[in-house]
């Protein structure tokens, strides 16, 4: 439509657009989700949707999964500096999944629609996603031992997949050429596609209403609202320097050195820094960070930090500086690994942030989470069809306590927002029988407050053979308390051989170097796999914890009575109920005197 003046826009009408183009990155996912072919995506829901405007800053985004608040913003920028955006056409939509340019991690498709309006580019339409197949030595692209990007999977620049509404064939072909599941990634991939023609729909809509000059304000408007409330939230935190550091992983998989992560958090009026100086040095394994992850990270602590209605978008982290020094574990210098730098350091760089500021925000920060998304990839042929398959689950664990609730029980973590593939789902497309899925007993941090729980879920092979591979944090380290709460408990990967009775770890019964960080197991049938992850942190001292939710947990099997006890300071009776007299004397003589 024709461009015109914009006249002033007034706070209702800003709402409604802002409303309006989140809701549209809401169908977006909605109708991605909808019509992909795998598990990680229908299911697990690991992708998000976002909304840009013609100079590739981000409009609106729907909350699908943090882990990727900033790289795809520096996805869609590596994209429009590589292309030109004068080198758009209509009906033109880019792939892009290179993690060395502003990438989250090589299996992180992009896909970027340029939208246009009567032939001026107006916004751009964007999806990303963790394809469960990309490639490289290990079906379902997590080589826990990967030392190189190479061995990740096929890495490629932006490229225009379709051309002027035309499948570029050659590109699509390289893409499917080096998966194992073509027809599951094709379709995954098409659904990606078919997301941004929903959001290019919408957004020609709201410019037939408004006009391309109007929008063009809106969006402006947005975000700069944002940025305000942004600024102000940081105004009221208090000024100074935060300094925090975590052994953020135990192993890299490939030798057994744990890695540091140093921050400080510099907070000066409406201006907050970030500065990781002081990290280590990269690692040969695949725990490295990029940028994008590192940025991510940073914003997806400070959101949870600040009041949730603020709109996501560009606006937020104008006041946000952060310093993550090339060549470091926040940082990662090419061509080095990093396929478990936004599954396993991000989680960790969330919760440093929390740590430093633990002081500041007391009310708003909560205990370490589980510390991991506990990833494992299976692949192999299924005994029925005959295919090949390959998938990748994110395992729930235990949310830290906060300073009035407990942590969630057996979710994945906060940074990645997933949801859990149901057995009945895995039993249905792969070659395995479950055996259990439970809560991790006992596993929660003991808090006034206390952690969630991780659970433990346990497979059996039902093909001739399956290749396993893991990516798991936490086997060793436990998740920090805060305010005198006490750890959560350890998770764990075990395998039981056919015919044995007993589990051990895969270090033991297989040899891998790193329990927790391994790549292409063979399993036989019968082998039985055991899965446990880690509880959250707990917050506030144990013994204010209230009798009766103690009775509760005890009661729900999720504690044994000779646990709660022995960190809650409760004495219970044979039926499992807390004597409240008897308890109250237990209390006071366990006090540490002021």
């Amino acid at each position: 439509m024709s461009d015109v003046a914009a006249p002033p826009i007034d706070q209702v009408t800003l709402q409604v657009v802002n409303n309006y183009l989140v809701t549209t990155a809401r169908e977006m996912g909605i109708a991605m989700r909808n019509t992909s072919y795998s598990p990680l995506f229908n299911e697990g829901l690991d992708f998000s949707c976002a909304i840009f405007d013609a100079g590739g800053e981000m409009i609106a985004q729907a909350e699908f999964c943090p882990a990727h608040l900033g790289a795809i913003i520096y996805v869609v920028e590596w994209t429009i500096l590589e292309i030109g955006a004068e080198n758009f056409h209509e009906g033109d939509v880019v792939f892009h999944n290179d993690p060395f340019r502003g990438g989250c991690h090589l299996p992180e498709y992009c896909v970027i629609k340029p939208v246009f309006d009567d032939g001026e580019l107006i916004a751009y339409t964007a999806c990303i996603g963790h394809m469960t197949e990309v490639g490289g030595k290990v079906p379902g692209g997590f080589a826990g031992d990967a030392t190189e990007v190479f061995q990740e999977g096929l890495r490629i620049p932006p490229l225009k997949i379709i051309e002027g509404g035309r499948d570029v064939e050659a590109v699509w072909n390289i893409i499917m050429a080096n998966v194992r599941t073509p027809r599951i990634s094709y379709g995954d991939l098409r659904s990606m596609i078919g997301s941004l023609h929903v959001g290019e729909r919408r957004i020609h809509e709201i410019v037939a209403k408004h006009g391309r000059a109007r929008f063009r304000a809106l969006g402006e408007a947005i975000k700069d609202y944002s940025e305000r409330r942004m600024r102000a939230e940081i105004a009221e935190m208090p000024d100074g320097d935060y300094p925090f550091e975590d052994h953020v992983i135990e192993n890299d998989g490939v030798t057994r050195e744990p890695a540091l992560l140093k921050l400080r958090v510099h907070i000066e009026g409406d201006q907050l820094t970030v500065d990781y100086t002081g990290s280590d040095p990269q690692r040969r394994g695949p725990v490295n960070c990029t940028y994008g992850v590192t940025a991510s990270a940073t914003y997806n602590a400070l959101l949870h930090l600040t009041d949730h209605s603020i709109p996501s978008n560009h606006g937020c982290y104008r006041p946000v500086r952060i310093i993550a020094p090339h060549g470091t574990i926040v940082n990662v210098a090419y061509p080095g690994a990093s396929v478990g730098g936004n599954s396993e350091i991000h989680p960790h760089l969330v919760m440093a942030i929390y740590g430093a500021l633990s002081g500041a925000l007391p009310d708003r920060v909560s205990a370490h989470d589980g510390g991991t998304s506990a990833l494992v990839a299976v692949g192999g042929v299924h005994p029925e069809t005959g295919d090949t398959f390959a998938n990748l689950t994110n395992e729930g664990c235990g949310w830290g306590g906060r300073a009035t609730k407990d942590g969630n029980n057996a979710l994945c973590i906060p940074n990645g927002n997933c949801a859990l593939q149901p057995v009945e789902i895995l039993e249905t497309r792969y070659p395995m029988l479950h055996e259990q899925l439970a809560i991790h007993e006992g596993s929660a941090g003991p808090g006034r407050n206390r952690g969630g729980f991780g659970y433990t879920r346990q497979f059996r092979v039902t093909s001739e053979y399956m290749r396993i591979s893991c990516f798991i944090e936490k086997e060793e380290q436990q998740p920090w308390g805060l305010y005198g709460g006490g750890p959560g408990r350890n998770s764990g990967m075990y395998v039981a051989r056919a015919g044995e009775d007993d589990f051990r770890t895969f270090s033991e019964a297989c040899g891998v170097a790193c329990n927790g960080k391994f790549s292409d197991v063979y399993l036989r049938e019968g082998d039985r796999v055991r899965i446990v992850t880690s509880g959250g942190g707990g917050y506030g001292d144990p013994l204010e914890r209230d009798a009766a939710q103690i009775e509760e947990d005890v009661r729900q099997g999720f504690i044994p009575a000779e646990q709660a006890e022995a960190e809650y300071g409760v004495v219970l009776d044979d039926a499992g109920s807390v004597d409240r007299e008897a308890t109250a004397r237990r209390r006071r003589e366990s006090e540490v005197p002021s």
